[in-house]
């Protein structure tokens, strides 16, 4: 199914959509003495793809459940697509398509039946047969779900939530459990509804996935935003000197050598990143720095190359390194 199948009607539908996909201010929500979300504020735009970021047990998913209407807010204001999901959710239900991870299809539905249901349930459905094709599941179209494969379970929850037409798309790990050529088809097909205009807000713990697919990135811990903007605008455009080296280089003599404001990390065990400061002169000064530092100190390395920083290197700046449980 490409973008033509959702010609005319989805884009004059979508036509007149100017409000936000998503937005959301001041959002808090407590479990007990736990806060899930605390003050969180946010705005997903129109006819984009929004990638929700974050350390398991940030708040993500209870803030996408409060904008799909299955949870109440404790305090703050959301609006999806101007409505509110709660007080206003039979209007937005058929707007707006869910994927959830795992779960909700009955084991013993066969994909082309379950379809055929969720379609019965949309004024203006897609045609079955062509999601089906598009997320290469025809041939599985008999089949339980209970025998398909993970990521062919995956690929129908999301067909699923594309049934209706919507005009936003909630993604929860769209591509888990996928293998590179269907992680590459989604990708493909998430590009497409973007481009005819469907709002896309996605969960993914892929930072490649979130670089390529998104227009805007949120990155969220302990229930706040702590940084939102373009992929671009949040890496920088900075690059960064990459070396393999010994374990535990003492990292605070090599920033000695280098321009103020630098900074360098070790993760994993022998791999260093060095950030230059605002300083430094042209890339030949700053490898020839290393390179001179690392002969006095007879430190061979394995590999040194000029890197641009990723939105990787800055969710693990800004959130951590320490494993969350």
């Amino acid at each position: 199914m490409g973008a033509r199948d959702w010609h005319p009607w989805l884009v004059s539908r979508l036509a007149c959509v100017s409000v936000p996909a998503v937005e959301i201010t001041g959002l808090a929500k407590r479990y007990g003495s736990v806060s899930a979300v605390d003050g969180l504020t946010l705005r997903a735009g129109s006819r984009e793809v929004t990638a929700l970021l974050g350390p398991n047990g940030a708040g993500k998913t209870t803030t996408v459940e409060i904008c799909e209407g299955y949870r109440r807010p404790d305090a703050g204001t959301v609006r999806v697509l101007g409505l509110d999901p709660v007080r206003d959710a039979r209007k937005l239900r058929p707007k707006v398509g869910v994927m959830l991870q795992s779960g909700g299809i009955p084991p013993a539905a066969r994909p082309r039946e379950y379809l055929h249901l969720m379609a019965s349930f949309h004024a203006r459905p897609a045609d079955p047969a062509a999601l089906l094709d598009r997320l290469g599941l025809t041939s599985t179209g008999r089949t339980p779900v209970r025998r398909l494969s993970g990521g062919q379970q995956q690929r129908l929850s999301l067909a699923a939530a594309m049934i209706g037409r919507p005009e936003l798309l909630f993604l929860d790990e769209p591509t888990a459990g996928l293998d590179p050529q269907a992680r590459h088809a989604t990708w493909e097909l998430i590009a497409e509804l973007r481009a005819v205009g469907v709002s896309v807000v996605l969960t993914t713990h892929l930072m490649d996935e979130a670089e390529r697919l998104a227009d805007r990135v949120a990155i969220i811990d302990h229930g706040r935003l702590v940084a939102a903007g373009t992929p671009a605008s949040l890496t920088g455009g900075q690059q960064q000197l990459r070396l393999r080296a010994r374990p535990g280089l003492d990292l605070s003599g090599l920033l000695s050598v280098l321009p103020t404001g630098s900074r360098a990390s070790e993760s994993p065990a022998g791999n260093y990143v060095i950030d230059a400061g605002e300083e430094a002169g042209g890339t030949s000064e700053l490898l020839a720095a290393i390179a001179g530092w690392c002969r006095a100190h007879q430190v061979r390395t394995d590999d040194l190359r000029l890197a641009s920083r990723t939105l990787e290197d800055v969710f693990l700046e800004l959130t951590g390194r320490e494993l969350r449980r």
